[in-house]
C-alpha cells in the first residue's frame, strides 16, 4: 500500500479543513457567507473520508 493512491482524498481533506477554519473565522467575526463555507468545508471532508475509505476497501481486497 503506498501513500501515493491517497493522494486525492489527503488532498481533498486538507481543503475541507481549510474551508471549514475559514468559516468558523468568519462567523466568529459575523462577516457574510461564514455558514456557507462552514458547510461546503464539512461536505469536502466528507467526501474526503468517503473516497478514502472505498480506496482501503479497493486496496484490502488486492
Amino acid at each position: 500500500m503506498s501513500l501515493k493512491q491517497f493522494k486525492v482524498p489527503l488532498l481533498l481533506l486538507i481543503i475541507g479543513i481549510i474551508l471549514t477554519i475559514i468559516g468558523a473565522l468568519f462567523k466568529i467575526q459575523h462577516k457574510p457567507n461564514g455558514s456557507l463555507l462552514l458547510t461546503a468545508g464539512t461536505f469536502v471532508e466528507f467526501c474526503a473520508i468517503f473516497l478514502g475509505i472505498i480506496k482501503l476497501i479497493k486496496v484490502a481486497r488486492q
